[in-house]
């Protein structure tokens, strides 16, 4: 059986999936490690996905690859957060993390995250 069924819209070739960036193919490594780790089924991932394509659909110069990989990363962000793993709050610290990291490392270089990426804690 093929571990990694068949989505509708998955950019794919004879070989498997086809990403355009190197952070799409973690995003889709990390939906198929936590599967595999047991936090949703893939029904569950084909319904998430599924809404966020029909609830973010393509943005103007958005072509069809790029759309869906940002839908697959706001539909993985989603359900882990619905499913208790990570808040919006982490989530939203990490984005800000990398960015930061991204920033700061020259074109071509690997992007490494860095205790000094994350924003200050806020105090309740």
């Amino acid at each position: 059986m093929n571990p990694i069924p068949d989505l509708p819209g998955l950019p794919r070739d004879a070989e498997g999936p086809v990403f355009g960036a190197p952070w799409q193919a973690q995003a889709f490594a990390m939906a198929v490690a936590l599967h595999a780790r047991g936090l949703f089924t893939w029904r569950e991932w084909a319904q998430a996905l599924a809404q966020v394509i029909r609830a973010a659909p393509a943005q103007d110069g958005e072509d069809a690859g790029e759309a869906y990989w940002r839908q697959w990363l706001l539909a993985l962000e989603t359900l882990v957060g619905a499913k208790g793993a990570s808040s919006a709050d982490e989530l939203q610290r990490y984005q800000q993390a990398w960015d930061h990291a991204a920033e700061r490392t020259p074109h071509g270089r690997a992007i490494e995250l860095r205790p000094e990426d994350f924003p200050p804690a806020q105090q309740p």
